[in-house]
Order: C-alpha cells, then structure tokens, then sequence
C-alpha cells in the first residue's frame, strides 16, 4: 500500500486527515492490507508464513469491528455495509 492509498483511506474514513487512530480508519487499513495479501497467496499458495500474518490481521480487524460495534452499532453497521464486511 503505497502512502497515497493510506492517505485516501484515512481521509475516507476519519474526521481529518490526521485522524489514524479513529477505529474506523484502522478497520478499513487492515481490510486493504487484508485484500493485498489474499491477492499474493492466490499466486503463492505455499507461502505459510503470509497466510499466518493474514490470520492475525483478520483476527484483530475482528477483534475493532466488536468494539466499533459495542460503541455504537449504527457506525459498524455503515461501515461494514461501505467495506463489504460481513
């Protein structure tokens, strides 16, 4: 993910363009580091090191997307719904 992406994302989903730490902003981070990586292991079926990594990433994005919603479940509904979570 090159910084423009990152940017583009964080601008999208936090209140400014500094707002990193917006749990929203991080959910859909991982998404796009989570779709990158499904990409590589499409071609890389072998790499258990990767796949790993993907399940940690899936695991936390889990773990934001339950406080998102324990928060406020009109928000993690809209965002999931924007990410195509389900």
């Amino acid at each position: 993910m090159t910084k423009e992406q990152k940017a583009e994302i964080i601008k999208a989903y936090g209140k400014n363009e500094q707002d990193t730490g917006n749990v929203a902003v991080q959910i859909a981070l991982i998404s796009e580091r989570i779709a990158h990586l499904t990409e590589h292991l499409k071609q890389h079926k072998q790499d258990k090191h990767s796949r790993r990594g993907l399940m940690q990433m899936v695991g936390q994005r889990k773990s934001l997307v339950a406080y998102l919603e324990s928060q406020d479940i009109e928000a993690a509904r809209e965002l999931k719904k924007k990410l195509g979570l389900r």
